[in-house]
């Protein structure tokens, strides 16, 4: 494990089993794709209230931790826990009254409206002594407000571009209205006026609202500027965590993602920014170590290309 901060913790001890009474956590998760292990003996406390962005490289298991804390991928080992109880075992409409996602790729049925969709929304609240309701509607209008598809109410889902339908998408998971919402890369499509707007919106819903968010991003100066707090995995390990001023450095962007930058204050909002180096100077830094490793009697063609695979990652 790195050195970087991490949240202060107490033992885990019969009469203290967690540090936390955070509503969200993972507690030693093995996760794993048929026999691909992603993460092992992984622990993880979302604070309650806060705005969580996870970030790291590709395929370093960001969207397989959200699928686990959202329930739809069952740990091989360890639990994760809503609210006290072992999500696995809670029934699912209760735990889609607590918790919603938005997953990275969604497909809507044929010929379903914007509307239909975004009301789907609503059916966690729905049983057999309570059907479609005027607040299920004005729940709706808003969510679709809030997300800029209003005027899209009527038309087919399947007709829009990539970006509305990732805004339809947002508008239903706002629609149903959980304190806890999770979000798989929820700006990929979008242009950068509605990357921003999204992320307000999030940032609005967080700190407006009172929920509790975590969203996967991949754009590190983003996660910067909104989270409240920040998880940095690096193959299945959390390198990082806590307030973006406080974690995020040169050294541990290099760490994390094998990138050589300086991290300046951000004009706007004094949070992080990242900025990476001249690639004339990434690639002099490259020769450097390849020659340090050679020198070292590792010999010439495989350090470089580790260093190689190591600047692509």
């Amino acid at each position: 494990m790195s050195g970087h901060p991490l949240p202060a913790s107490g033992p885990n001890t019969p009469d203290n089993p967690r540090s936390t009474v955070n509503r969200l956590s993972a507690e030693k998760v093995t996760l794993a794709y048929d026999q691909r292990v992603i993460a092992e003996q992984l622990s993880v406390e979302i604070p309650d209230n806060s705005f969580t962005v996870i970030v790291g490289p590709n395929a370093c298991g960001k969207s397989t931790l959200l699928r686990a804390l959202s329930r739809m991928l069952k740990p091989s080992a360890g639990q994760v826990l809503l609210d006290g109880q072992v999500i696995q075992s809670m029934p699912a409409k209760k735990v889609a009254r607590t918790l919603g996602l938005l997953p990275q790729s969604s497909i809507a049925p044929d010929g379903i409206t914007v509307a239909d969709l975004v009301g789907r929304g609503r059916y966690p609240h729905q049983g057999i002594l309570r059907q479609w309701s005027t607040e299920d509607e004005r729940v709706v209008r808003e969510s679709m407000a809030q997300t800029g598809v209003t005027e899209l109410a009527d038309r087919y889902v399947d007709e829009l571009s990539g970006g509305q339908r990732q805004r339809v998408w947002i508008a239903m998971a706002l629609a149903q209205q959980t304190p806890l919402l999770l979000l798989d890369e929820p700006t990929t499509y979008l242009d950068i006026q509605h990357q921003i707007d999204v992320l307000d919106l999030c940032a609005e819903l967080h700190e407006e609202q009172g929920r509790t968010l975590v969203a996967v991003l991949h754009d590190l100066n983003h996660a910067a500027r909104y989270a409240t707090h920040l998880i940095a995995l690096r193959e299945g390990r959390i390198i990082a965590e806590g307030a973006p001023k406080d974690i995020v450095t040169a050294g541990l962007v290099e760490e994390v993602f094998g990138l050589r930058c300086q991290v300046i204050d951000d004009p706007e909002t004094g949070t992080p920014l990242v900025v990476p180096a001249a690639r004339k100077a990434r690639e002099g830094a490259r020769q450097e170590r390849g020659a340090a490793v050679e020198e070292a009697g590792g010999g010439a063609g495989e350090p470089l290309a580790k260093v190689a695979a190591t600047e692509a990652s």
